[in-house]
């Protein structure tokens, strides 16, 4: 008995710390993102220098529609799996009367740097103002998917930022990995956490939040508490039977994206 006390302590002592270790990669896996498919017509290349000397590459899809263009600008922050340059020819799609810019994370090619909770919060007001610099928009509203819906969620104190999209967001991540795994001592060694329920705390910004009724990722209640406690929801939608990767084929979800921005507008 003592025997298979021993072996279980050390078998749980290495896997947290294999947790520990390998936490950046696991939250940041860019060695699992893809190469960028075909680009929208008249996509530009855009390059931001940060104040500590990386640089983080992003383009922009001018309005598909220029004759009925209104002056919004969206930006996109992608999931931690999904090339940004996809996410910006996705959106241009659902919104075609938008100019449309993202950048790939720091630590995501051809973005250089490494990959943190801590850098993308950083490097999200850069990208906001290279992208309002560049366009001058009327209106600027941020989407976010999955983890980069936490990114979105940290400019929302700017007040250029006019809304924000969430699509399958999480009231704190460090909550959401120990949800999967509540046997370990997440909080202790979690060093990734973003949490927008801070970001949003005592703001009138408004909100659209879409989920996916059955995202297994992003539980259901992670976004629940996340739903509590925005001050200023003014859209929200779960689309029925979607889990976290398979929203984005399903034609319901493009609907609620246009209503959400629709409902943004006020």
């Amino acid at each position: 008995m003592i025997k298979l006390v021993a072996l279980g302590l050390v078998l749980f002592v290495t896997i947290t710390l294999a947790m520990s270790l390998f936490q950046n990669r696991a939250v940041f896996p860019t060695h699992l993102v893809g190469r960028a498919g075909p680009l929208p017509a008249g996509t530009q290349r855009l390059s931001l220098d940060t104040p500590d000397g990386y640089r983080l590459q992003g383009v922009h899809v001018p309005p598909s529609r220029r004759e009925s263009a209104e002056g919004l600008l969206v930006l996109g922050f992608a999931g931690n799996a999904w090339n940004s340059a996809d996410v910006a020819a996705y959106l241009s799609q659902i919104y075609p009367d938008a100019d449309v810019v993202t950048f790939h994370y720091r630590g995501y090619a051809p973005s250089t740097g490494s990959a943190s909770a801590q850098a993308l919060l950083a490097d999200a007001p850069l990208v906001l103002d290279a992208a309002i610099r560049r366009i001058r928009p009327r209106r600027t509203i941020a989407v976010g998917f999955s983890i980069g819906s936490a990114v979105a969620a940290s400019l929302a104190r700017r007040s250029d930022t006019q809304g924000l999209i969430l699509v399958t967001p999480f009231d704190s991540l460090k909550a959401v990995a120990q949800g999967h795994y509540p046997w370990l001592p997440v909080g202790v060694f979690f060093r990734e956490e973003m949490n927008p329920v801070e970001s949003l705390r005592g703001l009138d910004t408004p909100v659209a939040l879409i989920a996916g009724g059955r995202d297994t990722l992003i539980p259901t209640r992670r976004t629940e508490a996340l739903r509590r406690k925005v001050p200023n929801l003014v859209f929200d939608r779960t689309i029925v039977g979607a889990g976290h990767n398979d929203i984005y084929e399903r034609p319901e979800f493009r609907q609620a994206m246009r209503e959400a921005i629709v409902a943004l507008k006020g």
